[in-house]
C-alpha cells in the first residue's frame, strides 16, 4: 500500500480532529511537489519549506515567518514582566490566533537531534497556544548518499508515549504532528 501524502496523526487518539486539520493538512498535500520527502528531496531546510507553506498558511489566518529579521518572524509572549510589558518571548514558525494555533516546521538538523521536544515544550509555554502543529520530514537525507533520518516516526513515537503514559500533561487541547 502507497503512503498517503501527507501522514498526520492527531491527539488526543480519543478526540475528533478539529475542522482545521484537514484544512492544514490539505495546504501541505498542495505542496507535496515541493516538500515532499517521501522520495528523493534531500537538504530541504525548514525555511524553504515554511516558504512554500506560507500562501495556504496564510490564507487560513495564520502568521508566518518571513525571514530572519526581528520584524519578519513569529513572536509570543510566555512571561510578563512588570507593568505588564512581554518579559519572556518565543519566536515560532506561524500562530493563528483566533484558534490558537501554533505551527513549528521542522527539517535538516530538527530532525537529527530532538527539535521535536524542544518544540513541544517551548510551545507549550507559549501563553494562548490551545494547538501545536508539528511538521517533520518523513524522510530527511542531508545529501544523496545519506542514511535516512525517518523524522516523522520517531516523533510519532516520542508523542505517542507522552500521551500514552499520562506523565507528562500537555496543556494543548491537541497535537497534529503532519509527516512531510
Amino acid at each position: 500500500m502507497a503512503n498517503q501524502y501527507p501522514m498526520w496523526k492527531y491527539y488526543p487518539l480519543n478526540s475528533t480532529p478539529p475542522e482545521w486539520v484537514g484544512d492544514v493538512v490539505d495546504t501541505v498535500n498542495r505542496a507535496e511537489l515541493a516538500i515532499s520527502t517521501f522520495d528523493a528531496h534531500t537538504g530541504l531546510s525548514s525555511d524553504a519549506v515554511l516558504a512554500e507553506l506560507r500562501p495556504g498558511l496564510e490564507a487560513l489566518g495564520f502568521e508566518v515567518e518571513s525571514g530572519k529579521g526581528a520584524n519578519q518572524k513569529v513572536r509570543r509572549t510566555v512571561l510578563y514582566g512588570e507593568n505588564g510589558v512581554p518579559e519572556v518571548n518565543y519566536d515560532i514558525d506561524a500562530f493563528n490566533d483566533f484558534i490558537g494555533v501554533a505551527v513549528e516546521v521542522e527539517a535538516g538538523r530538527g530532525a537529527a537531534n530532538g527539535a521535536d521536544y524542544r518544540d513541544i515544550v517551548r510551545t507549550a509555554l507559549i501563553l494562548d497556544a490551545n494547538y501545536l502543529v508539528l511538521m517533520q520530514p518523513y524522510a530527511y537525507r542531508s545529501n544523496p548518499s545519506a542514511t535516512a533520518i525517518h523524522a516523522y516516526s520517531n516523533s510519532r513515537a516520542q508523542v505517542d508515549a507522552i500521551y500514552q503514559s499520562r506523565r507528562l500533561e500537555l496543556p494543548f487541547k491537541g497535537v497534529l504532528l503532519i509527516g512531510y
